[in-house]
């Protein structure tokens, strides 16, 4: 490819929204061009590293028995209905037809599958299967930030098991982990599997390949001897902490102008490890109206922090979002001083009074402090359950650096980049749609399935997040466009004659190369081929020339060589 003749050109610049340094580089060097808040179109160097990416996925995939197919990405709302996510999954894209007709654009492929097993799967002796696509997904994200990382319109590898039990898709689920383990490290971003919540999704279990990185917008938890990992919805941490000898009596302070856990803990000359904090919502069902919800009332330690994906999770699903003053007024709380003091419990979601989740904090320790329901007063000497009641227990706090993990070591909170995502899924849409196949007594029995997706778009972000310097991007050469910059610099016939004679003999012999014949300086070549970040330069000069030689570079080393150009193709055959 000559670079004259490239689409669209790098720019000096990156845009002032571009945060990430990989968004900041893929746009400067010509890969990405922005279309709208989360929408991108790949310009031809950016296309190229996605196929890269994408051979490397498909090699995987099929070396453990995975089938390459194309699935629609427009579905009838009908399929989304079948599995009970046309109304729950909030960032699901829908599009309204002629003659009202609804369809779902691609949020993912469960629904499409599932619907293929009914047709396709009729016997256990057509299990199991593993099928894939490299499709567009549509998402109707909030918040699409990050460049490439978080996306409304983006690229996926997702893959689909079919087995026949539980105990066969959990055979088959390590090499499919296995499977991820070669793609990050093939691509060069080498990735850490982590227990995570199986959100949206469904199931029973999944894992989640994260890239550690400082820059990350994700959080993820592991144990300082590494032997425990999980992202922060699904870590686990032991609650340290002893009730007391004995229990103080229950005693009302006045505690004027302290509404937040740090200004009572002060005032009353305790840690906060030793005060009970009151989080509040308003929790709807998963499929209904909100105002077929609930008011919960959330109670932690307070020195921990609330998880509300946990949260949902102890609920059995739905929608949360803050509960407003007048909400909390009405379960007979007080905003900024409340406990479940006082107040009517109720036993379970269906029962009247007021719903109080409460997180495994609340046994570790005693003799909290805790809101009197009541503007500018406290208790002190508050024990659980002598002095109020709680509706469940669960595990709703967030874990954090310091904390104790399951295994005993402490936990470390590190930045990281989601990568990829793994889930057994189990019967969740064969149950659904009554996907069965025949066992080999001829009963009917549910499909049970697994769903595995990588994003084409961010992994290529990820590469970029990890791999560049201060000059711009170093691709590694499983997934760099092309495997030489050539350029030639200078103005005499003969430097360009020889450019071009190589070029022509480097593309025969079978190298992908991007060659920069532009008529400019050498100082503008250099900073391009820095910035576009090809692993390997070669330099066309007349001062080389005249010695017989081609200046090489390797992009990530600083060293160069100057290269006789009668052994050239010998190193390069070595190199490359």
């Amino acid at each position: 490819m000559r670079l004259s003749q490239a689409f669209g050109k790098t720019l000096r610049e990156a845009p002032a929204d571009a945060e990430m340094i990989s968004h900041q580089l893929l746009i400067r060097a010509n890969f990405v061009r922005p279309l709208g808040a989360g929408i991108y179109t790949y310009m031809p160097f950016g296309y190229r590293v996605l196929r890269k990416i994408w051979n490397i996925l498909a090699e995987e995939m099929d070396a453990i028995g995975g089938q390459e197919m194309w699935m629609p990405n427009i579905h009838p709302a009908a399929t989304w209905q079948a599995t009970g996510r046309w109304e729950t999954m909030d960032v699901l894209m829908k599009v309204k037809a002629g003659g009202g007709r609804e369809y779902a654009l691609s949020a993912t492929h469960e629904e499409v599958v599932v619907d293929l097993a009914l047709r396709e799967i009729e016997s256990y002796r057509d299990l199991p299967k593993l099928v894939y696509h490299i499709s567009k997904k549509f998402r109707d994200e909030p918040r699409a930030r990050g460049g490439l990382m978080r996306m409304r319109e983006f690229i996926m590898k997702d893959a689909y098991s079919l087995d026949t039990s539980e105990e066969a898709l959990d055979d088959f689920y390590p090499k499919m982990l296995q499977a991820y383990y070669n793609v990050f490290e093939r691509a060069g971003t080498p990735a850490v599997a982590i227990n995570a919540d199986v959100g949206a999704m469904g199931g029973k279990t999944s894992h989640e390949f994260v890239v550690p990185h400082e820059g990350g917008e994700d959080t993820y938890i592991t144990s300082e001897d590494g032997s425990y990992a999980a992202n922060v919805e699904a870590a686990e941490f032991i609650r340290e902490g002893e009730k007391p000898d004995e229990l103080a009596p229950l005693t009302k302070v006045a505690t004027p102008n302290c509404k937040t856990i740090a200004q009572v803990a002060e005032f009353i000359g305790v840690p906060t490890s030793q005060t009970l904090k009151a989080v509040f919502y308003w929790w709807s069902p998963a499929v209904g109206r909100e105002a077929d919800g609930r008011f919960i009332f959330g109670l932690v330690r307070g020195d921990l922090d609330v998880n509300e994906v946990k949260v949902i999770n102890a609920l059995g699903g739905g929608v949360l979002r803050p509960a407003t003053d007048e909400e909390i007024k009405a379960a007979g709380a007080t905003p900024g001083y409340a406990s479940p003091i006082g107040l009517e419990v109720a036993s379970d979601l269906q029962s009247p009074g007021v719903y109080v989740l409460a997180d495994l904090s609340i046994e570790a320790g005693g003799n909290f402090v805790v809101g009197a329901n009541d503007d500018g007063y406290h208790y002190t000497g508050a024990n659980y359950p002598r002095d109020h009641a709680i509706s469940q227990m669960a595990d709703i706090a967030q874990a954090d650096t310091g904390h104790k993990a399951p295994n005993g070591s402490r936990l470390v909170a590190r930045r990281c980049i989601e990568a990829g995502h793994c889930f057994k899924l189990g019967t969740r849409y064969s149950a659904a749609t009554n996907a069965t196949y025949l066992d080999e007594n001829g009963k009917p029995q549910f499909i049970f399935m697994g769903s595995y997706g990588i994003g084409l778009d961010r992994l290529m972000a990820t590469v970029v997040e990890l791999h560049h310097d201060e000059y711009g991007i170093i691709w590694p050469d499983s997934v760099a466009p092309y495997q030489i910059h050539l350029l030639h610099l200078g103005k005499g016939d003969d430097v360009r004659e020889a450019a071009d004679q190589l070029y022509a003999d480097l593309t025969r012999a079978g190298y992908e190369v991007l060659y920069d014949d532009r008529e400019l300086s050498a100082g503008v070549k250099f900073n391009d081929a820095d910035l576009i970040g090809i692993p390997w330069r070669i330099a066309v000069g007349g001062r080389g020339l005249k010695e017989g030689k081609v200046e090489v570079k390797r992009r990530s080393e600083k060293d160069r060589m100057d290269v006789p150009l009668s052994e050239l193709m010998a190193f390069l055959e070595e190199k490359i």
